[in-house]
């Protein structure tokens, strides 16, 4: 059977471009990076799992709904400051949040530590992984949710982070090198400005170049000068959730504040969504971490067992944790694995489709 996935990308983008302004050099950019490694295409096309998800996995994508991530993976985690400075960590991007079956948040996670485990971005046993996911997120349900806050708390956790966390005079460095811009929507000024530290605040504009899901679409940080020292802040463009896109729905609404409203969470006071862009706060520890920024000794079973902690905390905000716990009880210990190889399955004939595609245009 031919894949659709070429075809779909095309009109997923056709789509996109009536709800924002396309990038098209950092969209070309994200072509390239979805070429080259299955683990990147992953992190680009949550649009084709969802189509994917409820033909390749019906039992899973029947499950109860409630407003999940969906764009979830090892490297969707990241690190933030709340009202009282404290570190915290948890999920790092909201972009996607739908009305969605539970599981596909359990399912894209374990599919993506299944493709880390084959890249070698992780050193474990691809059951193992799939059993430390739903175990956490048990317990999470279990006891009624905790956020992660790792400022004296969470040692091991802490440890694993803290090389993540940027060289803040090479991060404000790498920043203020951007290339200035002035053609930049009000919309998106006004809203860089509203969560700026001060009114009235001189700062310049710069386009940043970042992730891969949202790659192709138009983000401006204000950068400025405050009391002694550099503050930023990001507006990205948002859109309708690719789920609603790939199952028909013709909500506008955008679900971001909502799951950081009502999740189980110790919030960053400076991400908002203001219009169609998500505000937030940039800093050297207010950032994504990637797997390779991990030091190469930890315990990565407890790592996806907080992460699993972590989505139900998410969870928690809209679904109920009893009816939860019934459906995962009915679905057995191996069920998680035996999704997640499905979707990897699946995942990597679509990237071998697109790596061809490529290379013939060329």
């Amino acid at each position: 059977m031919k894949s659709s996935f070429v075809p779909l990308t095309a009109a997923y983008e056709k789509w996109l471009g009536k709800e924002l302004t396309i990038v098209p050099e950092d969209l070309e950019l994200k072509h390239r990076e979805m070429a080259a490694d299955v683990f990147r295409f992953l992190r680009a096309t949550f649009y084709a799992w969802s189509k994917l998800y409820p033909r390749v996995c019906p039992s899973a994508a029947s499950a109860p709904a409630l407003l999940a991530v969906g764009d979830l993976h090892v490297e969707n985690f990241g690190t933030w400051r709340d009202a009282e400075g404290r570190l915290v960590w948890g999920i790092n991007d909201f972009d996607e949040v739908s009305r969605m079956p539970y599981t596909i948040d359990l399912v894209r996670l374990a599919a993506s530590a299944h493709i880390a485990i084959d890249t070698q971005r992780l050193q474990i046993a691809h059951r193992d992984a799939c059993l430390a996911i739903l175990s956490g997120y048990r317990e999470g349900l279990e006891a009624g949710g905790r956020p992660w806050v790792i400022a004296g708390h969470h040692p091991w956790l802490r440890d694993m982070v803290n090389p993540g966390l940027r060289d803040p005079i090479a991060w404000w460095g790498k920043l203020t090198s951007l290339k200035p811009v002035d053609d930049v929507p009000k919309s998106a000024r006004r809203a860089i400005e509203k969560l700026m530290p001060a009114r009235g605040l001189k700062y310049e504009l710069v386009h940043r170049v970042a992730g891969l899901g949202s790659l192709g679409r138009q983000r401006f940080v204000g950068v400025a000068e405050y009391e002694g020292g550099l503050v930023s802040r990001e507006a990205k463009a948002l859109a309708p959730s690719a789920w609603d896109w790939a199952n028909g729905k013709t909500t506008q609404a955008i679900h971001y504040q909502q799951a950081l409203d009502e999740s189980i969470r110790d919030v960053d006071p400076f991400v908002r969504l203001k219009g169609r862009w998500i505000v937030r706060r940039l800093a050297p520890d207010c950032t994504r971490i990637e797997m390779s920024m991990f030091p190469k000794e930890r315990d990565e079973m407890r790592l996806l067992h907080a992460m699993g902690w972590e989505i139900a905390n998410v969870h928690l905000g809209t679904g109920n944790a009893l009816e939860l716990l019934r459906d995962l009880k009915k679905r057995g210990r191996a069920w998680l694995h035996r999704e997640a190889a499905k979707m990897v399955a699946a995942t990597k004939a679509d990237w071998e489709t697109w790596r061809q595609a490529q290379k013939a245009a060329r």
